[in-house]
């Protein structure tokens, strides 16, 4: 009887190694502030079965100082991101989509994410934490987006402390956080792609992708 070898985890280091990750080019990012930029992609976006999905928020400092984000929602599809820089219009028209349990959201770490928008009166339904689909990798453990681009691309998915708590409500992303929300978003569709046509979520998971999918298929 063979024994079964150790699956060996990859350190921060080796991580480094890794060529970068090919984010989604410039010209496929869009920037939504308005509700008429909205409107005009709302056809398109009720037509998406499955979305990267991840907010970002201004970060607090102050003890007991609460969070009034989230300040940007990122929703990526294999060809584009859409990053929607939070106003109570882009909440109210994004509404919808968050709660509509036939449009399937995937992404790391959500369950901050479902805490803040249930503040905001949405509740965020049919998404998926991919964080923890890791066991047949050997993690036992929760794993962040980094780590699942390295595990099953190979790839380097840079991760700027600088970026992820400079402030995300200010009007004028700089051109480094658009390109770290988008990749946020798009990469945890990559991941949700590679997991689910390899059957490597949970079976629970998988049936409830299939379910949505299917749900979604038959309503078009």
């Amino acid at each position: 009887m063979e024994m079964q070898q150790k699956p060996i985890l990859l350190s921060k280091e080796e991580i480094r190694t890794f060529p970068a990750f090919q984010n989604l080019d410039t010209h496929n990012i869009l920037i939504i502030q308005t509700l008429a930029q909205c409107q005009s992609i709302q056809d398109e976006l009720y037509s998406i079965q499955v979305f990267g999905f991840d907010t970002e928020s201004k970060p607090t400092f102050k003890v007991g100082e609460k969070s009034t984000g989230p300040h940007l929602v990122q929703l990526a599809t294999s060809e584009k991101a859409y990053l929607f820089q939070v106003n109570p219009d882009i909440l109210n028209f994004l509404k919808p989509i968050l709660e509509n349990e036939q449009q399937l959201k995937v992404g790391f770490g959500l369950k901050n994410d479902s805490a803040s928008f249930r503040i905001k009166g949405i509740e965020l339904k049919s998404h998926i934490d991919l964080s923890k689909s890791f066991s047949s990798f050997g993690y036992t453990s929760q794993v962040g987006i980094q780590t699942a681009i390295a595990v099953l691309f190979q790839r380097h998915l840079s991760k700027s402390k600088k970026v992820s708590t400079s402030n995300w409500s200010v009007k004028q992303l700089s051109p480094q956080q658009i390109n770290y929300a988008a990749a946020d978003a798009y990469a945890a569709l990559m991941v949700f792609k590679y997991l689910y046509q390899h059957q490597l979520l949970s079976p629970q998971l998988q049936q409830k992708v299939v379910r949505i999918l299917e749900g979604s298929a038959s309503k078009a």
